[in-house]
């Protein structure tokens, strides 16, 4: 996710912890005095400093830092995240309502009274059952979603080539092993002439990469299962093991290399890179050019899909990535998505174009941050290529 989300976020963090600190600390003041209100803003403090620290485990490599690895850090950062939300909307929910609150008139009808305030407290309960819902439902509504990719100039043996992409499964705390398989046993069914993994196999260092590399090897492709690295894999200081594991499961990742695959008489050339830094803009896709195979249909595996501008203009066909998680949590305003990705990017979800270039972000499978998906189920693409 975008550095600019994580610190807004805090910022948000940190002035409604502020607000409910100081009613707090004013609460303390006028029932205690001496040694027990000195030990109670002592303990307020701290409190303040560990859902700090905790929301950072959930969007940094902060625990990996100190050496905390495994799911505690991961499930601690999730709570900060829910406390986050939730407090962040009953702080602007009650401040609106007092607002309201002192326009009506001394006379107003104490039920118009009873009334705002019900209408506020529903308000604050609203996203926290939205987030039950995504937890328990929607985090693990596996959908397959079949999309026809027209392409210029596709090779005639490569129309209809069906293509499996998967990306972001986040094999951690917050998807089980038994949930992966169910994911993996679904794409099996597909039948697809190719597959491909854009990234993210882990969250963070600790996480069961070898049990997701064991599930992915499980899919059957007629061109075989290759891959490329995301940034979790970055953070869990785990790119040159992931990609010896999955080699020796029968899946190359490909890393600044292509692979020709022949259908017939016709050449798909399959080129990936490492995750292309968010921030290096500049450097996007330095050297990939020359992976370019004139006359063969070109496809990149890039996890980040902020590079498909670069690689349109390098002359790559097809670019296919995830990162996004679609937002994770979407909201349709004003038939408009709404959601976090769009702070840092224009390629959220779905199939976008540039001349003759294409480019498609699948939302991907598991979840970051917290573990629910709220308008953006997870996602098991098979795109089907077309001759435009």
């Amino acid at each position: 996710m975008s550095p600019w989300v994580n610190y807004a976020g805090l910022l948000l963090l940190l002035a409604a912890e502020w607000r409910v600190s100081l009613a707090l600390r004013r609460w303390a003041g006028r029932r205690w005095a001496g040694r027990k209100r000195t030990a109670a803003r002592a303990a307020m403090y701290c409190f303040d400093a560990a859902v700090v620290l905790c929301y950072l485990f959930s969007c940094s490599n902060l625990a990996s830092l100190l050496g905390l690895d495994g799911p505690v850090p991961v499930i601690l950062g999730a709570v900060a995240v829910l406390y986050t939300v939730a407090l962040t909307v009953a702080v602007g929910v009650r401040a609106a309502v007092r607002a309201l609150g002192k326009r009506l008139d001394a006379e107003t009808d104490p039920g118009r009274r009873r009334a705002l305030n019900t209408a506020g407290n529903l308000l604050i309960a609203g996203p926290l059952v939205a987030i039950g819902y995504g937890t328990l439902v929607q985090r693990t509504d596996f959908r397959v979603r079949e999309i026809d990719v027209p392409l210029p100039g596709l090779p005639g043996e490569l129309d209809g080539l069906r293509l499996l992409h998967l990306s972001d499964i986040h094999l951690s705390a917050f998807l089980s092993e038994a949930e992966l398989a169910r994911a993996i046993g679904a794409a099996i069914e597909l039948r697809p002439n190719l597959a491909v993994v854009t990234g993210d196999l882990i969250t963070t260092e600790g996480d069961p990469l070898d049990a997701c590399i064991r599930q992915l090897a499980r899919i059957r492709a007629d061109a075989g299962v290759f891959g490329c690295l995301g940034n979790h894999e970055r953070f869990a200081r785990a790119e040159n093991y992931t990609a010896r594991a999955a080699a020796a499961a029968g899946i190359p990742f490909l890393r600044g290399g292509a692979i020709q695959l022949r259908f017939g008489g016709s050449i798909l050339n399959l080129a990936g890179v490492d995750y292309q830094q968010v921030g290096s803009r500049a450097a996007y896709l330095r050297g990939a050019a020359r992976l370019i195979v004139p006359g063969a249909c070109n496809i990149l595996l890039s996890h980040n899909p902020d590079v498909f501008p670069v690689a349109a203009g390098q002359g790559w066909n097809l670019v296919l990535a995830g990162h996004t998680h679609g937002g994770q949590v979407n909201l349709e305003i004003f038939d408009r998505s709404v959601n976090p990705a769009r702070f840092f990017t224009p390629y959220v979800y779905g199939l976008f174009r540039s001349g003759p270039a294409a480019a498609y972000v699948t939302r991907g499978i598991g979840t970051l941050g917290i573990p629910a998906r709220i308008g953006a189920p997870p996602e098991i693409a098979v795109l089907r290529l077309r001759k435009a």
